[in-house]
């Protein structure tokens, strides 16, 4: 079965120890992560608050320029952070397609401030709402838990959506966040996921990176090509 791309770990760092938070970031890419997953909540697009670009600049200035940063933010109105981010030196900049009604002007703004684009769909948005803006994105990101909490039970019926991306866009990066880990990893792969995000199984695991090759392993495995 022929792989079209690369299968990614990236642990969510959101229910890591906010007081050690550059070591622990640090410890993960050394367990074997490929990317790091950040999530920012602003408190109105969901009800929780984390934290902005200064953390994300101190965790630049300690880590260097080598994770790569994905930052997924579940935020109201997203234009008005993509410069912050950027600046502050975030690679991929995630934003919901439900928190904004500028979304080809967002696309432009994260193109220009020279970062990645990724588009977030909710469990409850029909993937088909990413479609006329697939050609001008990097991902998707099929939530498949409601964005704001860590530690959700994972939703086996968004993998609908991820199946249906990926026959129709073999090439691009098809994320899944909420509820994934040794357990669930290998539905999200059949169906065509290939950036894995893991929080708190990996990130509470004794052995970080064991967990980060088990699911490298079972996702590189049964990754679905499409049909």
């Amino acid at each position: 079965m022929s792989q079209r791309v690369p299968i990614k770990i990236g642990p969510s760092i959101l229910n890591s120890d906010l007081a050690k938070l550059a070591d622990e970031c640090e410890n993960l890419m050394k367990s074997g992560a490929d990317y790091l997953h950040l999530d920012v909540m602003d408190g109105q697009f969901v009800p929780n608050i984390t934290f902005g670009h200064p953390v994300v600049k101190c965790l630049r200035q300690d880590l260097g320029p080598g994770p790569f940063f994905d930052m997924h933010m579940m935020v109201a109105r997203p234009e008005q952070w993509i410069e912050p981010m950027a600046d502050a030196g975030a690679n991929q900049y995630t934003f919901h397609i439900e928190a904004t009604n500028q979304i080809d002007e967002c696309i432009r703004k994260i193109k220009e401030a020279g970062m990645k684009v990724g588009i977030g769909i909710k469990p409850a948005t029909d993937a088909s709402v990413v479609l006329p803006f697939i050609n001008s994105i990097d991902m998707v990101l099929v939530m498949t838990v409601e964005p704001g909490f860590g530690g959700q039970k994972f939703m086996a019926n968004m993998m609908d959506k991820v199946k249906m991306l990926r026959d129709q866009f073999p090439c691009i990066d098809i994320e899944v966040d909420g509820g994934v880990g040794p357990q669930t990893v290998q539905q999200c792969a059949c169906a065509g996921a290939n950036m894995i995000v893991s929080g708190t199984a990996v990130t509470q695991a004794p052995d970080k990176g064991q967990v980060i090759r088990d699911l490298r392993k079972t996702a590189e495995t049964m990754f679905r090509s499409p049909s």
